[in-house]
């Protein structure tokens, strides 16, 4: 009977000092003052996530619509505290003004297990991040656009003319996987020197690469991304990868031998390669470091910071400038096709803004009377820009942004009482949240691209829309996106329309998980006009 006593005391002491463990800290923002969702063991405040039709989507805008009055929202990661940002003036000044306290995104990929992918841009730290930012800010700049513009302009009209020599049934296409294509297509031609057709070569190596770096189906696959950012200790400890070291390999090679045969032959093409040889050699100069945007860029586009601008003498070296290489191509292939599939989608079942759209395209070919299209003329089109700007703000490409506090940060709650964001505590941008809001956005599920036009864009508050991000870490591949983008719609509307049949899913429906992933796909029919 002691003994039996004694074990059931020792079991009720481990279960409450486990219990303890898991509540540790889950009181904190009551003691601060702040509004908070309520937390449970292990997920924390993420515990509605596990729901079958949650998405990251839905509970970060009904996280923001049910505190309508509050400038911060506490939530739970796990254990990990963050801050989300229910007011994006708040979000401004964290994320610019007062930029040095926020500088940095959480870390998932390790320099130990990964050494050469986390020495990407967006994965970099401190000061690194800023002298790497800068160093390739003069890349993106509108005058290198316009150097690349012809590799990706290309791209489209091979798109457009595969889909005219196809039959019927073969213009009945899943619009993500045909831009997943058309992406990699262009990713490879004006990053990499390759030139390939993904869409009649459906097997070439190139894709089926980017395919895999980038899949996300699978069971293993799903509970081998869940433990890197759900538990990212126990997947250090296993030893696991954002992406296989073979896949990593593959690109690798390529950039490599590329360089080796540029090099060798003083080959000169308008690409990232050249570009990035430039700058391994000292060649590249920031001769437009102190442009802004101008009238004819796009509403979505976002401005370098003055730490884009700044002037680096630092040496970079071979596996540094690959690494640059390899995030280009998964900013570029996934987040876009993602975005231009909802387009897609978006126009398909708007006919009023695709006949629209079609009847400014039209204007402009004519207006070309057989001239080649220009990175210029793609940029006077206004009403193209408004569709892509009403596609982002609906579909951004990333629905969330995070900052890491790198320093101790005072800051006071709605009662006006002073606390502080600890240094490694996190802070959530709900981007998605803010550009459906409906005091801003009226009727925010709405398709309405008039939302960008010149006279309403003038009302619009800067700060709720941000689909390239805020502050120095924006994107800093904005003009390439958009470029992609409109050049794809462009050639595509040329030649035909997007039309829904009898596998579109009207509404969409979208599948739990942390992408914006419709359940069955975008299927729409190419018809010629």
């Amino acid at each position: 009977m002691v003994v039996t006593a004694f074990l059931v005391v020792f079991a009720t002491f481990l279960a409450f000092e486990y219990y303890k463990w898991l509540w540790t800290g889950y009181d904190l923002f009551e003691k601060q003052g702040i509004v908070y969702v309520k937390p449970y063991p292990i997920m924390g405040s993420l515990w509605q996530l596990l729901k079958p039709t949650a998405t990251v989507r839905d509970f970060l805008i009904d996280v923001y619509n049910k505190y309508p009055t509050a400038t911060i929202v506490g939530i739970f990661d796990q254990s990990r505290v963050t801050y989300m940002l229910r007011n994006p003036e708040l979000a401004k000044k964290l994320a610019i003004k007062d930029f040095d306290y926020f500088t940095d995104h959480r870390q998932v990929i390790t320099e130990d297990k990964e050494p050469l992918i986390s020495q990407n841009l967006v994965n970099l730290k401190g000061q690194k991040w800023k002298d790497m930012r800068a160093t390739l800010s003069p890349i993106f700049t509108g005058s290198k656009m316009r150097f690349m513009f012809e590799l990706v302009s290309e791209i489209g009209a091979q798109m457009a003319e595969y889909f005219k020599q196809v039959s019927k049934n073969e213009r009945t296409v899943e619009f993500k996987e045909t831009f997943s294509r058309f992406t990699t297509d262009v990713i490879a031609s004006t990053s990499f020197g390759i030139k390939v057709n993904s869409l009649k070569e459906k097997k070439n190596d190139f894709y089926v690469t980017a395919d895999t770096m980038t899949n996300v189906k699978g069971f293993m696959t799903g509970i081998r991304l869940m433990i890197l950012f759900l538990l990212p200790k126990l997947g250090k400890f296993l030893g696991l990868r954002v992406i296989a070291e073979k896949t990593t390999n593959f690109f690798v090679r390529i950039i490599t031998h590329t360089m080796n045969v540029r090099q060798t032959l003083g080959i000169v093409r308008p690409d990232l390669i050249h570009l990035l040889l430039q700058l391994k050699k000292g060649m590249l100069k920031n001769d437009e470091i102190k442009e802004k945007l101008d009238e004819e860029d796009s509403f979505a586009a976002v401005e370098e910071s003055e730490v884009g601008r700044v002037v680096v003498r630092r040496q970079w070296s071979e596996n540094e400038l690959m690494a640059q290489c390899l995030i280009f191509f998964l900013a570029g292939y996934d987040t876009s096709s993602s975005v231009m599939s909802m387009l897609a989608y978006e126009l398909a079942t708007n006919k009023d803004v695709q006949q629209k759209l079609i009847a400014e395209i039209n204007d402009v070919h004519e207006t070309l009377a057989g001239s080649k299209l220009t990175y210029d003329v793609l940029q006077k089109m206004k009403y193209l820009d408004m569709v892509i700007a009403e596609g982002l703000r609906k579909w951004p490409p990333a629905e969330l942004t995070d900052r890491v506090c790198t320093k101790d940060y005072k800051l006071h709650n709605d009662d006006g009482r002073e606390f502080i964001i600890k240094r490694g505590q996190n802070v959530w941008i709900p981007i998605i949240a803010y550009q459906m809001d409906p005091s801003c956005y009226p009727d925010p599920e709405k398709f309405n691209p008039e939302r960008f036009n010149e006279e309403n864009k003038q009302k619009l508050d800067p700060s709720m829309y941000m689909p390239f991000g805020i502050g120095p870490r924006n994107c800093i591949g904005s003009r390439f996106a958009l470029m992609q983008m409109k050049v794809a719609f462009y050639y595509l509307l040329l030649n035909f329309t997007l039309e829904v049949c009898e596998k579109t899913q009207v509404p969409l429906k979208l599948i739990k998980g942390t992408r914006t992933q419709p359940e069955k796909g975008i299927w729409l029919e190419l018809c010629p006009k």
